[in-house]
C-alpha cells in the first residue's frame, strides 16, 4: 500500500501557490514539490533500519527558490549543456540565454526547475504536467510536459513524456544529489560506485563535448567494477581537471530506448544501496563539485562532494553533434523515457 497526500509549500517570487506531495510506502517515503517538479526529500532505511534522507534538500519552498545548484529539480527543455546556447533545425537557427559561461545549461535562467507544474495525484504516483510556450527560452514549438514520479516497493519509478506542435530538442532529466549516509552526514568520497559503461563524451575547457566517444579503460572514468568515488578523484588526468572532479557524461552499454542497469552506488558505512536503471542512453555523473555552501535541512552546509548526481539523459550538446543519438522531437511524434531509482541495504 502506497499512501498519497498533499500539503501547501509556500508562494513563489509570483506569488503562485506551490504545493508538497509525499508518496510514502513499508520501505521508501518521497516527497515532490510542484515547484520544478522536484524531489524534495527521499527517506529509507540503513541495514540497522534506521531512516534518513538521502537526497539534498531544503525544509521550504525559500530554500529551493534562492537554490542555484538545482537541487531535485525536473530540468529543461534542455537538461546540460549547449555549446554557445545555438542550435539550428532544418536549417534555422536558435539562439538561447546564456547562463554557463557562453554555454547555455538546463534549459536555461528560467528553465523547467522554475516553474509551478501542475500535478494530478494517482494511487501510488503524482503526475507533474507543465505546458511551455513557443520561444519559452528561446526554444522553438509549444511542448507539453508530463513526469510521473511513481513508487513501486523500493524503487522511485520516474517517467517523462513529451510532446510538440513543432519541432524542438528535448532532453528531460531529475537533478537530484544523492548522500547514502544521510543528507546530514559526510560526504560522498567512500561512496562505492559501479558505471555500466566502457565509453564517455570528452569535453573541452567549457564542458562542451568534443564529439569523440573515448574509452574508460584505463583513466579514471573507468567504473565497469565498483570503486569508489574518491579513489581516483584528485588524479591529475585532463578530463577530472577541467570538471574539478566527476561531471562526466557515460554512454551507456545497452541500446537506446531499452531498460537497463546504469549504476549502482553502495555506501559501505550504512550499507544502503541506490541502482538506477533507465531507457536513457547516457548517465552524467557529478560530484557536487560546484555546490556553493547554501544551507540546507538540519543547518547543515551544502559544500563541494556532499553529495551526487546520477543524471539519466542524451548527452550533452546533442543538437550540435549528429553523430550523437538525436533530441530533435517533431511534431506528432511522443517522447518517452524512464528512470528507476531502487533503494535497497547490503
Amino acid at each position: 500500500m502506497t499512501e498519497v497526500s498533499k500539503a501547501g509549500f509556500g508562494k513563489n517570487l509570483k506569488n503562485e501557490a506551490a504545493e508538497i506531495y509525499t508518496l510514502k510506502n513499508a520501505k521508501v517515503e518521497a516527497k515532490i514539490t510542484t515547484y520544478g517538479a522536484t524531489l524534495v526529500s527521499v527517506r529509507t532505511a540503513d541495514r540497522h533500519g534506521k531512516v534518513a534522507d538521502v537526497v539534498l534538500g531544503y525544509d521550504n519552498l525559500r530554500g529551493f527558490l534562492e537554490d542555484t545548484c538545482f537541487l531535485g529539480a525536473t530540468v529543461g527543455r534542455f537538461g546540460n549543456r549547449i555549446a554557445k546556447g545555438a542550435f539550428a533545425i532544418d536549417g534555422h537557427k536558435y539562439q538561447l540565454p546564456l547562463n554557463n559561461g557562453e554555454n547555455s545549461l538546463h534549459g536555461g535562467p528560467d528553465g523547467f526547475d522554475k516553474k509551478i507544474w501542475a500535478a494530478k495525484p494517482g494511487a501510488n504516483s503524482v503526475a507533474f504536467t507543465l505546458v511551455s510556450p513557443d520561444g519559452d527560452m528561446g526554444y522553438p514549438g509549444t511542448l507539453t510536459v508530463e513526469v510521473v514520479y511513481t513508487l513501486e516497493e523500493s524503487g522511485l519509478r520516474i517517467d517523462y513524456t513529451a510532446t510538440t506542435d513543432k519541432a524542438t530538442v528535448v532532453n528531460l532529466t531529475n537533478h537530484s544529489y544523492f548522500n547514502l549516509h544521510g543528507d546530514d552526514q559526510g560526504d560522498i568520497l567512500d561512496h562505492e560506485i559501479q558505471i555500466n559503461a566502457d565509453h564517455f563524451t570528452p569535453t573541452n575547457a567549457g564542458l562542451i563535448p568534443t564529439g569523440e566517444l573515448a574509452e574508460v579503460a584505463g583513466t579514471p572514468l573507468d567504473f565497469r567494477t565498483s570503486t569508489k568515488i574518491g579513489q581516483r578523484i584528485g588524479a591529475a588526468y585532463e578530463p577530472l581537471l577541467l570538471a574539478g572532479g566527476y561531471d562526466h557524461n557515460f554512454v551507456l552499454n545497452g541500446a537506446n530506448g531499452a531498460m537497463k542497469q546504469a549504476a549502482k552506488l553502495v555506501d559501505p558505512v550504512s550499507g544502503r544501496t541506490m541502482t538506477v536503471s533507465t531507457t536513457e542512453p547516457g548517465i552524467q555523473l557529478y560530484t557536487g563539485n560546484f555546490l556553493n555552501g547554501a544551507v540546507g535541512r538540519h543547518g547543515v552546509q551544502y559544500t563541494k562532494n556532499k553529495a551526487l548526481c546520477l543524471e539519466t539523459q542524451h548527452f550533452p550538446d546533442s543538437p550540435n553533434q549528429p553523430a550523437f543519438p538525436t533530441t530533435l522531437l517533431k511534431a506528432g511524434e511522443t517522447l518517452h523515457s524512464t528512470t528507476i531509482f531502487t533503494f535497497g541495504t547490503n
